[in-house]
């Protein structure tokens, strides 16, 4: 079987992003999979230039997802992935344990904020064992982030939590993701502040006079 084909970017500051769904009833057709949707969806609307997206739906099994992470990271050459599904306490999530194995460096702020968002509406969100590493090979590295498995779960992680007049209440974890990508080398993305506001420290943002 030959090599999946390593993406191209059509610009040099496109996201390429590896979308992993990940559950065993959805993989074999017993239901339509609504967590790569929700995702696609989300970054379009999250992102001022719209990503390259490489998509995987697999069952609950730690080497499947293994293997699969390490096909987006060192083959298709994904600066970010971000997976759903697999990650509570029942004995077929295993993602975060797949993902821990491929990572060489640990992240554990994502995690930490992404169950104090969900939080804020249900006490089970102390269940949830999401994880966020980085991947590094010798010439390549991406940012790879277990979220929620429900769509509406996905977007207020990512997002975040706004009062009536907009001010943000919970930071979401993809305010961060955008410097996190330039620090591991990857390209300069923007986002919309209305969905969710990128910080950089000022020292990293981009002149407006810059490369367009």
């Amino acid at each position: 079987m030959s090599s999946p084909q390593r993406l191209v970017r059509s610009h040099p500051d496109e996201l390429l992003v590896g979308l992993v769904s990940i559950s065993d009833r959805a993989s074999s057709g017993a239901y339509q999979d609504e967590g790569i949707p929700a995702l696609e969806s989300w970054l379009g609307s999250a992102l001022t230039r719209p990503p390259q997206c490489a998509a995987r739906l697999i069952p609950d099994e730690p080497e499947r997802i293994s293997a699969t992470l390490i096909e987006l990271v060192d083959q298709l050459g994904c600066d970010l992935v971000l997976t759903t599904g697999g990650t509570g306490p029942a004995r077929r999530d295993v993602t975060p344990e797949a993902t821990l194995a491929v990572a060489t460096k640990e992240m554990p702020g994502f995690g930490e904020q992404m169950r104090q968002i969900s939080l804020k509406f249900v006490p089970t969100a102390i269940l949830s064992r999401q994880v966020a590493v980085i991947r590094e090979t010798p010439s390549h590295a991406a940012l790879i982030i277990n979220l929620p498995g429900q769509p509406k779960a996905i977007r207020e992680t990512l997002e975040g939590l706004k009062d009536a007049d907009g001010a943000v209440q919970a930071a979401g974890v993809f305010a961060a993701v955008p410097y996190c990508i330039d620090l591991i080398g990857g390209p300069y993305i923007e986002t919309h502040d209305a969905v969710v506001k990128a910080f950089r420290p000022k020292s990293a943002l981009r002149a407006a006079s810059g490369k367009i």
